[in-house]
């Protein structure tokens, strides 16, 4: 058993005592790297000598009882997160050599909490992917299964957890970039309502639709890392001004009375008879300890996909157009004037999924076009939050599969982008609500690949989403199985 496997209260417990060292959890983190990370390629950056450094500065701490509540933990960072003095690529080679002079704002509540950051977690290019094959510099594996997609495009965080390199790994989610890893790797992945979590330092995809979440293992981590990161942020335009309430008192276990709402469309057509399964199985807890469910309808589901793809296209060919060789980043040395060094930055820089994503942006808020297809998109958005409002009325939470999938094999999907696209069905409606969501691990398919069980609440109430998904996971061992590497 690896000490990544106790509870947060038991490996603050065994460092009160000195049973323990902060800079002892470094070492198990490193040397678990070493052992499995050329297996995985879930980093792109270790900042080795920065982590051995701020363990022995908290070790030499004179007064244990008042740490920080992630004290000693060591933590992976999804590389489109600005970290001071250690470089940010957003897996891109337009980012290949950029080192930020500023920290994120959610790196620097983890460093007032004392956690301890290892490195930079590899990820789909500037986060456009489901499959984490689409980063410059080598694809992620995933630990169930090394053939397989870890999913993505957080796919080095969840990878990380799974495989017990990090104790816990920030992520973002855009359009699922942190629950549908998460899912494919067995762990824990929380979407916060937008504007919960500050953005700020966050590299922008699509802005309306960025969100900063933690993976980790377990609910109750969960639960721990968002309470250090959530809140106001005066950096951050979006960030909401509201109360942070106390996640960790929300994990009564109690369930009773609650009431669930399953659309049809979440466990209909498209979706795998055995993920099914497995979410039916897990409504059956969930009924068990007192919650009701009933069948309901997201009449505007049809329309997710192509939505969320024309707005999240549009604000990613605006946010990447700063990308010009100038500023940031790699420059092409070839060019001749000033409009070649611009083509040929771009075109060398970016993937071929960004340039795709940039030139369906580019079309869609282009003269003639944007009523067409960026304004009707926004339209289309409306309806689909209006969709979640109304079931909110009636329900506590909305609860179905968080993919229609488990994690399919490396290559049989990446040449097919509209067939990628559709696997974020389940998750696109989301952010393009802009509420919280969660998914849990529920089981496995028959090829040994986990099931992600995704739990939506209503804006801003997260305390409710942990509550019942920490129940659930009470009554179930799925989160404490393991691969094996």
């Amino acid at each position: 058993m690896s000490v990544f496997d106790l509870r947060i209260q038991e490996i603050h417990e065994q460092l009160r005592r000195k049973q323990l060292s902060v800079s002892e959890l470094v070492d198990e983190s490193f040397k678990r790297i070493k052992e499995v990370d050329s297996q995985l390629n879930a980093f792109i950056t270790l900042d080795e000598e920065g982590a051995r450094a701020k363990a022995e500065e908290l070790d030499n701490l004179s007064n244990t009882d008042e740490t920080g509540l992630l004290f000693g933990l060591p933590v992976g960072i999804k590389d489109n997160i600005s970290t001071r003095g250690v470089k940010t690529t957003c897996a891109s080679k337009i980012l290949a050599n950029f080192v930020p002079v500023y920290n994120a704002t959610v790196v620097d509540k983890l460093n007032e909490a004392q956690a301890v950051m290892v490195g930079k977690m590899n990820m789909d290019e500037f986060a456009m992917g489901s499959s984490n094959e689409n980063s410059a510099f080598r694809a992620v594996r995933n630990p169930w299964n090394t053939d397989h997609v870890p999913g993505g495009s957080s796919g080095g965080s969840a990878a990380s957890v799974a495989a017990g390199e990090v104790f816990f790994a920030l992520g973002s989610d855009t359009g699922g970039s942190i629950r549908q890893p998460a899912a494919f790797c067995g762990v824990v992945g929380l979407k916060p309502t937008y504007g919960r979590v500050s953005r700020f330092g966050l590299v922008a995809y699509a802005s309306s639709l960025d969100q900063i979440g933690p993976i980790t293992k377990n609910v109750e981590d969960a639960a721990y890392v968002l309470q250090v990161i959530a809140g106001y942020d005066q950096h951050d335009s979006t960030s909401a001004n509201v109360d942070v309430p106390d996640y960790l008192s929300a994990l009564t276990g109690d369930v009773s009375g609650l009431k669930i709402a399953v659309p049809k469309e979440y466990i209909g057509e498209g979706i795998h008879p055995e993920v099914r399964e497995k979410v039916l199985e897990a409504l059956k807890v969930l009924e068990s300890l007192g919650a009701t469910w009933e069948e309901v309808s997201l009449p505007h589901s049809d329309y997710v996909i192509p939505a969320y793809y024309i707005i999240a296209s549009s604000e990613a060919s605006s946010n990447l157009a700063r990308y010009d060789g100038v500023r940031y980043g790699v420059r092409a040395d070839q060019a001749d004037n000033l409009l070649e060094m611009y083509k040929e930055t771009r075109s060398q820089g970016f993937g071929a999924e960004v340039k795709r994503r940039i030139m369906l942006g580019t079309y869609s808020l282009s003269s003639g076009y944007y009523d067409a297809y960026y304004k009707k998109a926004q339209q289309v958005r409306t309806l689909i939050k209006q969709d979640f409002e109304q079931l909110f009325e009636k329900y506590d939470v909305i609860i179905g599969p968080t993919t229609p999938t488990t994690a399919w094999k490396i290559g049989e999907k990446i040449d097919d982008p509209l067939t990628m696209y559709v696997e974020d069905i389940l998750t696109c409606p989301v952010n393009l609500a802009g509420v919280p969501a969660i998914s849990v691990p529920c089981g496995f398919d028959q090829k040994g690949l986990p099931v992600g069980l995704q739990i939506i609440g209503k804006a801003f109430d997260e305390a409710t989403i942990l509550r019942v998904a920490h129940a659930y996971e009470q009554h179930t061992d799925h989160h404490k199985a393991r691969p094996q590497l």
